[in-house]
């Protein structure tokens, strides 16, 4: 258990614990009720209730994934800086690759995804970080808070104060502080493009030196990502979650509000707006690439809406309407796209850093 704790296994080590220790009646009820609430997505057959079964089912799909990513980070180059902090709590903490260079040089950041309750930073690619550190693009991947922790807005602001701290500490890790990129898979995706579309967070006047750092980006990268953290914005103009695929405090427990007329608060409206990429893009942010795997057509279920390809289609007309650069390639969907993606994105992101391409072979996302 501790070994899984220290690689970042929080979820699967708190699911664990608490599905091993139902034994009392009274207390394996209340725990399941807990861990409902935490783990949602552990409801196998959605019915509203977790059984001592599905607790364990979905432990041991925690596992089985936790440990894939163990292994596949195993095989991968080894970081230069492991665990570096950046924040307070235990999972703000990042890797840092060094590519060897004698001038400062471009990094390129990895966001992992997960819903926001699961993954950490050992889901970086292998192939990924080596084509950047072959081309001298160090590169960095970090983890952070999950939901039952900290609301959406908050989490959002963890890897923007990642993005601080490594400018803060530019010169030991000698990263040029003025280019920095993001990118990641679903909730990692969506982050890098709020980042890229975020006001600079820099407050020249904190007592805390990091957060006196610029927060921007010169390039973000969404694979399979969302258009919006807005759920009321991405109800409109993406769908609707069905009945089955959520529960009703869903929406307000996004942000950590009790229920859905919070929302409609001068608070809330204030929230869900800063948390909407489509309504953060203005032409002087960073430009994106925008890519989704998935078909079109009718959601089938959740995961399908999550990352259907009208979050791509969506960001770019509104990216296209503000002014900001944006490619979008979509692999199964019209306007389909042809090669291969994660090339792509190294292309689009050596542009931007300013790098010259070496490694033509190199494969990845």
């Amino acid at each position: 258990m501790k070994r899984l704790i220290s690689k970042g296994g929080i979820v699967l080590a708190v699911v664990m614990v608490c599905a091993v220790s139902l034994k009392a009646a009274d207390a394996k009820t209340d725990r399941l009720e807990q861990l409902l609430k935490r783990y949602p997505e552990a409801d196998a057959n959605k019915d509203g209730k977790l059984t001592e079964e599905e607790a364990r089912g979905y432990a041991s799909k925690m596992k089985g994934k936790q440990e894939a990513a163990e292994k596949k980070a195993e095989k991968g180059p080894k970081p230069t800086f492991a665990n570096v902090k950046y924040g307070p709590h235990e999972r703000n903490v990042m890797d840092i690759w060094q590519a060897k260079s004698d001038k400062p040089t471009p990094l390129v950041v990895f966001i992992h995804g997960g819903g926001f309750r699961n993954g950490d930073k050992s889901q970086a690619n292998a192939d990924m970080i080596k084509a950047c550190v072959d081309n001298g693009v160090s590169y960095m991947s970090i983890s952070y808070r999950f939901l039952p922790d900290a609301p959406i807005q908050d989490i959002l602001r963890d890897c923007a104060r990642a993005i601080q701290h490594v400018r803060y500490k530019a010169k030991d890790f000698n990263i040029d502080p003025k280019r920095i990129a993001s990118y990641g898979g679903s909730a990692g995706a969506g982050t890098s493009v709020w980042l890229a579309f975020h006001d600079d967070l820099a407050d020249p006047k904190n007592e805390d030196p990091v957060l006196r750092e610029s927060s921007r980006l010169v390039a973000a990268g969404s694979m399979n990502g969302q258009a919006t953290y807005d759920l009321l914005e991405w109800e409109e103009k993406i769908g609707k979650f069905k009945p089955e695929w959520t529960k009703p405090e869903e929406a307000p427990g996004f942000y950590h509000f009790k229920t859905r007329e919070d929302l409609e608060t001068e608070k809330g409206r204030k929230v869900l707006a800063d948390c909407s990429m489509l309504k953060l893009a203005t032409k002087d942010d960073a430009p994106v690439f925008i890519y989704c795997s998935n078909v079109d057509g009718e959601p089938t279920d959740r995961g399908h809406l999550l990352h259907h390809p009208k979050h791509a289609t969506v960001l770019k007309e509104h990216c296209d309407k503000a002014g900001v650069k944006a490619e979008m390639f979509l692999s199964n969907a019209e306007p389909k796209s042809t090669g291969n993606s994660a090339e792509a994105l190294r292309k689009f992101f050596f542009k931007h850093l300013g790098v010259e391409k070496k490694v033509a072979d190199a494969k990845g996302e």
